[in-house]
């Protein structure tokens, strides 16, 4: 009988008798309920627990027969009222029964129940497994296994089957997951765990578990199965771990079932996974990676009939399997795997995990990093792996501390405070061997060193001796004094002074060093202060009122007026003056005299005086933001938003330093959050500045000293430069005006981080030096320091290597601001600067006792990067005011400050470009002067094809129209078009009526400033000249103006760049700015022809007439007026020679000579021929240079061929005796000496006995003259002055030169004639 119901009797009437069930309120063992529903019913003849709710109503009305059958014989009729039929009610009985019934179910088949297993009710068994537990022939399973996986992968999987055979798979918290390509045996380990437990598994779905939208994922776990299977899961996304954590561990969790109320209840299965895609690991704290084994299969592979054969006979092996299986297991144990990571599946999805074991060498060799450095290698990290979301710093902050013993919020490292240290890299979880060295016995008496701490345990204090004379009076109960300090009286003597109480110093140099510095929760530190504070001269000391701030006490020899407050973050310089007064408390001090400070303190810097109060440091910032965050001062979000506006604001406004960018997910989210403003919230963040102006500065440099308009606050300012080797990584810097350099010798990270401090500039840094330091300090060993530097110099793979943050590491980059684009070694050569080149291979190892000649190499690079800086000053005052009129740093392009200046922060300003084609039907006889109903010209006959214009006839340049006659001219005009490529821009409206209107304002400024039109400038760009013009425009007008010009010239050519940028309209495949110009010239060209004058030359904007009438210039500066060109007289010549279309004489009306091209600007033909100067030294120095591959080389020996054959000396290795040079062995014979030059060199022909050389241009195997050297020898200048050989030089040379210019001359008439009167220097022999 069943205990949780009674059959009974009743009569009805008319004698009709009716047995029927009557459900027991009591605790059953026979049935089980959860969630107010049937669980399973106790089967005494089956000897199981069955599940199946109908088998209650067989079982009951088994009862109901069995009563009715012991029933004595009755009169009258018996009506049994059977659960199986509904009409008798007694299944609607039972199911209302069951809502009225408490959860009374015990979790069942929680361990295997085999065929031979003997069983009892209260083992909780609902099934069997059909083969018994028992050793037996597993042949076929060893052979399927054995060769889809390895045995340690094997093991992984006998293991797991073994814990669920021995029952403890539930008290395991792990779960397998076998991954690889299909067809490589994930489904047949899945099938043969299926045939060993029919019954015990359910299928699950690993995407909806790890889903955070699917609230019945765990319905699949109901029956309480021990194993759970999916053949091909996916957990590749995972948005919630927290059910699939809570199923492997075992917990328990609320269960929902559909149409059924939700209950709690603990899962014992072990999950079985299959998938040919990487699970998700999130971070190193991810419950996944505790839990996860990765099962990978070897990829071999059956035939299929073999497959298939052995597959068959896994159903007669199943109980010897599960034997062997569980025999695996009890050998390994149930924590085998208990610290087993994935790290194959971590590498493969985890970012983080990643970035740490690349960087894990550094780490492990540094023991240590910073968090800002820290999070520069892992932006640089992500950068390179095309990381798509970067974690914010507060979320990297934590993450590090995954990987390292300890985090420092305050700590030293070599010697310097630094803030956020990680300490103690855990390398072993990257199989790193972490060897620590025993200390010796003598070594372990003699204790570590550490910071020192001062020590203040006295109680007596000295400074109540020294002020005791001075005014003083106790706190009220707010912690205020209590009385005006008009009406004080009392003095420190007649105080308490272990009572909170003010004092006035009676010395106005007294100063107190006031130590403030915090922990990471915001307290005061007392172990901190005390630590910062031993650092610092030996003084009077005390705890400040609260007991964990510490107060020094100074004399000031100097005016304390000037110091600065804020000495740094947390330290603060307090001096009285006025009411000023000090507040204390007298708890714990020590016995030292107050001391005269002699050391330096930071001064008040010249900066904006703003209304700006109470935000002094980033930590004040913050902390006002948070405070705003948790809504401390205003109840809503939109109030607090605008305060945190105006918090920032004002911080960035008055000149503050902070980053608070890593906010920006909080304030966003915090945005997001409003109610009904979130859009204006978000807009408000967006507009916020997270990051404050570089420095503190608002004066320009160039008007802090109006009579030295390149004086400024440029202090800091360090020059320097690098070099690499596989073996070797070398810095120089050099502080301006200083004459030492220091080097730094394969340098640490943190020797580099501190370099980076200062305004370094270099040369052509941003596009190599910057990077190479920032490689290092990202941690780069010298062979990987290489490796980049080979990678940037290699070319069009540097935005691959390069790094983005470290583009901003230097104040400025000299080649990067210069207007003239050369490179450093042609700079020093015209100005006169030593220059000299290694000579030593690039690609291999220095040996060490070179590295000096490394920095002396690297020393002479700074030192000229010093002297083009300054030489190149106006174009760095150019570079200031572009920055400032742009609203970005110095260190920005001159491009990108253009942009900004003309588009501002419009990304798309092409949507408003203009672009036509200005080409028409050209007919007979058709006038070419045409314009269209705007007025502007059309050129009839205009083609552009091929990427070639012809017009009228004749090829038109795609950069500007050249045209020439060459010949002898008098009397020739020079019309020159001012601005003509910008004038075009405007004319066209090139780039739509508002920006072109901005570039025009640009144009009229940089005219406006040129002529002196100070007020007018003044208004123009929004009036943000205004300030760079001051007082005194005049100190300042040839800055502005060239700055200006710089930006407008620039414009053109991004117009027509191949790169994609903001002023190239894709459309303009002609080059329409400057074609639209040089269509112009061809047809003034006609014009003038026609009138009858000769046109000599024209050069893009200029046109040279020679025997110009008055009538004829107007004429021409008429006709450009009509196409928007504005000509001016430039100069009328006396005379000029025409040459070709780029070289010419010519001389002006005051008899002064200008030459044009390189041949008559040789300083040495110009000279001779032209200004009759005196011949000098330099003039006899001839630079030369190559481009693309090879480089110079001085050759001398059996190598050197042709020219004259004059070979017969090599310079001696001491360059010294005499003419420095060695003769050749007997018979002529010598070895071949190459000298290594560079790209550009400064030489001088020399004669055959002065020991010269061939100029050689040397690439690999290739070797060839340098232009126009073949016929001489050769010797730098710089050793023809050392070795005092000026008079070996070999003059033939220059009279060549000479001769040539004359010749060239003389084709268009006679050359004396031309000279007027002749040269009487001619050269002998000429």
């Amino acid at each position: 009988m069943l205990d949780f119901v009674r059959v009974k009797e009743r009569s009805v009437k008319r004698g009709l008798i009716e047995i029927y069930p009557d459900f027991q309120v009591c605790r059953s063992r026979d049935l089980m309920i959860r969630g107010k529903s049937f669980y399973a019913i106790w089967d005494e003849a089956a000897g199981l627990w069955s599940t199946d709710e109908y088998d209650v109503q067989r079982l009951v009305d088994a009862d109901i027969y069995e009563y009715y059958k012991r029933m004595p014989e009755q009169e009258g009729v018996v009506k049994l009222r059977l659960m199986s039929n509904f009409s008798s009610r007694s299944w609607a009985e039972f199911k209302n029964y069951l809502k009225n019934l408490s959860d009374n179910a015990h979790t069942l088949d929680d361990k295997l129940t085999f065929s031979n297993t003997k069983v009892k009710k209260t083992d909780y068994v609902s099934r069997r497994l059909p083969y018994p537990l028992e050793s037996g022939d597993d042949s076929a399973y060893d052979e399927l296994i054995g060769k889809l996986y390895s045995p340690d992968e094997r093991a992984k999987i006998e293991w797991a089957i073994g814990a669920v055979v021995a029952g403890e798979a539930k008290d395991i918290q792990k779960f397998i997951v076998l991954y690889g390509e299909a067809g490589t045996g994930k489904s047949t380990v899945l099938n043969i765990v299926q045939k060993l437990f029919p019954g015990y598994y359910t299928t699950f779905e690993a995407k909806a578990l790890a889903s955070n939208n699917n609230a019945f994922a765990t319905e699949v776990f109901k029956t309480n199965p021990l194993v759970a299977i999916q053949h091909d899961g996916d957990l590749s996304r995972i948005e919630d771990n927290t059910k699939l954590n809570s199923i492997i561990s075992h917990e328990e969790m609320t269960m929902n079932e559909k149409f059924k109320p939700s209950y709690t209840a603990r899962t014992n299965c072990f999950l079985f996974m299959g998938t040919n895609r990487p699970v998700k690991i999130t971070d190193a704290k991810s419950g996944v990676i505790r839990r996860l084994i990765d099962v990978r299969p070897t990829g071999e592979k059956f035939a299929p009939k073999k497959y298939h054969q052995l597959m068959a006979k896994i159903d007669m092996e199943l109980g010897a399997i599960a034997q062997h299986c569980l025999e695996v297991y009890q050998s390994m144990g149930r924590d085998y795997y208990s610290a087993y990571r994935p790290f194959e599946m971590i590498l493969k999805t985890d970012v983080f995990f990643n970035f740490i074991e690349e960087n894990c060498e550094t780490f492990a060799q540094e023991d240590g990093v910073s968090l800002s450095r820290g999070y520069d290698m892992y932006k640089a990290y992500c950068d390179s792996a095309l990381v798509e979301y970067k974690l914010a710093k507060y979320k990297f902050r934590e993450e590090m501390k995954n990987y390292f013993r300890e985090f420092l919020d305050v700590t030293r490292v070599d010697g310097r405070q630094v803030r956020n240290y990680y300490r103690g890299f855990l390398g072993e979880k990257f199989g790193l061997k972490v060897e620590k060295e025993e200390a010796k016995p003598e070594e372990k008496a003699e204790p570590e060193t550490s910071e020192p701490v001062l020590e203040l345990s006295e109680t007596k204090s000295l400074l109540d001796e020294m002020l005791a004379e001075c005014p003083a009076q106790y706190a009220n109960e707010s912690g205020t004094p209590e009385k005006r300090w008009a009406s004080v009286k009392t003095k420190l003597r007649d105080l308490d002074t272990s009572k909170l109480h003010y004092v006035q110093p009676n010395d106005i140099h007294h100063i107190v060093i006031d130590f403030d510095l915090r922990d990471a929760a915001g307290n005061k530190s007392r172990e901190m202060n005390l630590r910062a504070a031993a650092k610092w001269p030996a003084t009077y000391a005390e705890f400040s009122q609260g007991g964990n701030g510490v107060h020094l006490h100074y004399i000031y020899p100097g005016d304390p007026d000037t110091l600065s407050p804020v000495y740094a973050e947390g330290i603060e310089i307090k001096v009285f003056k006025g009411n000023a007064s000090l507040r204390r408390r007298v708890s714990r001090c020590n016995a030292l005299p107050v001391a005269v400070f002699t050391g330096s303190l930071p001064t008040k810097k010249v900066k904006k005086v703003k209304n700006f109060e109470g935000i002094q440091t980033e930590r004040s910032i913050r902390r006002q933001i948070e405070q705003n965050l948790r809504k401390e001062v205003h109840a809503n979000t939109k109030p607090s938003m605008d305060f945190i506006f105006k918090i920032v604001e004002d911080a960035y406004n008055a000149g503050v330093q902070y980053d608070i960018s890593d906010l920006r997910p909080a304030l966003f989210a915090f945005a997001a959050g409003s109610t009904n403003q979130a859009d204006q919230c978000i807009k408000l963040l967006k507009q916020m500045h997270l990051k404050g102006k570089d420095g503190t500065y608002e004066v320009n440099v160039y008007q802090v000293d109006l009579g030295n308009p390149y004086s400024g606050p440029e202090d800091g300012i360090a020059f320097f430069d690098v070099e690499v080797f596989p073996n070797l990584f070398l810095v120089v810097w050099k502080e301006r005006g200083a004459d030492e350099c220091h080097r730094m010798v394969n340098p640490t990270s943190s020797e580099v981080e501190e370099l980076m401090k200062k305004r370094l500039v270099g040369f052509n840094c941003r596009r190599y030096d910057n990077h190479i330091l920032y490689g290092r300090y990202l941690g780069y060993s010298n062979e990987k320091l290489y490796q980049l530097s080979r990678a940037i110099i290699e070319g069009g793979k540097r935005k691959k290597v390069a790094f983005g943050e470290a583009y901003d590491i230097s104040y400025t980059d000299v080649y990067d601001f210069s207007s003239t684009k050369q490179s450093l070694k042609k700079f020093e050569i015209e100005l006169g600067i030593h220059h000299q080149e290694l000579g030593l291979p690039w690609d291999q190892p220095v040996p060490e006792d070179k590295w000096d000649l490394v920095a002396e190499y690297c020393e002479n690079d700074v030192r000229a990067t010093e002297a083009v800086f300054e030489a190149r000053k106006g174009d760095w005052v150019a570079r200031q005011i572009l920055a400032d009129l742009a609203g970005m740093n110095v260190n920005s392009t001159t491009n990108s400050l253009t942009e900004r200046i003309i588009f501002g922060s419009d990304r798309n300003p092409q949507s408003q470009f203009n672009y036509r084609f200005m080409g028409v039907e050209e007919t007979e006889g058709c006038d070419y002067t045409q314009f269209d109903s705007e007025g502007r010209p059309l050129f009839p006959g205009y083609r552009y094809e091929g990427g070639k214009s012809t017009y009228r006839g004749e090829e038109v340049g795609e950069g500007g129209y050249v045209y020439a006659e060459p010949g002898m001219y008098r009397n020739v005009a020079l019309l020159d078009v001012a601005s003509m490529h910008p004038s075009s821009v405007i004319a066209e409206k090139l780039f739509g009526d508002y920006y072109t209107a901005r570039f025009k304002e640009l144009l009229d400024a940089r005219i406006a400033i040129k002529h002196g039109e100070f007020d007018r400038a003044r208004t123009m760009l929004d009036g943000k000249l205004a300030k760079h013009l001051g007082d005194h425009p005049e100190k300042v007008q040839k800055s502005l103006t060239l700055a200006l010009k710089i930006a407008i010239n620039s414009v053109y050519g991004l117009t027509a760049a191949k790169f994609p940028n903001p002023f190239r309209d894709p459309r303009n495949v002609d080059n329409i700015v400057a074609k639209r110009g040089a269509l112009f010239m061809v047809n003034l060209k006609h014009e003038v022809q026609e009138r009858g004058f000769t046109v000599a030359h024209i050069k893009t904007d200029s046109i040279k007439i020679p025997n110009a009438t008055p009538e004829i210039i107007q004429f021409v500066m008429d006709y450009g007026k009509k196409y928007g060109y504005a000509f001016e007289h430039e100069d009328t010549y006396e005379r000029m020679c025409l040459v070709n279309n780029a070289v010419y004489i010519a001389r002006e009306q005051d008899g002064t000579w200008s030459p044009t091209g390189a041949q008559f600007a040789h300083p040495y033909v110009f000279k001779t021929l032209f200004s009759k100067e005196k011949i000098e030294f330099e003039d006899l120095c001839e630079a030369k240079s190559v481009s693309g591959e090879g480089e110079i080389y001085i050759v001398h020996g059996e190598d050197a061929e042709g020219g004259t054959g004059a070979r017969k000396y090599v310079y001696g290795e001491d360059g010294e005796g005499g003419t420095g040079a060695n003769p050749a062995p007997e018979g002529g014979a010598q070895a071949t000496v190459k000298k290594y030059v560079g790209k550009t060199g400064l030489f001088c022909p020399v004669l055959p006995d002065a020991g010269g050389g061939q100029l050689k241009r040397i690439a690999g195997e290739k070797s060839s003259f340098v232009t126009g050297t073949s016929d001489y020898l050769w010797m730098e200048s710089e050793e023809v002055v050392k070795r005092g050989l000026q008079s070996k030089i070999d003059m033939q040379y220059f009279y060549g030169l000479v001769a040539d210019a004359r010749g060239n001359m003389a084709k268009f008439g006679d050359v004396d004639s031309f000279l007027e009167p002749a040269s009487p220097n001619s050269p002998e022999g000429e």
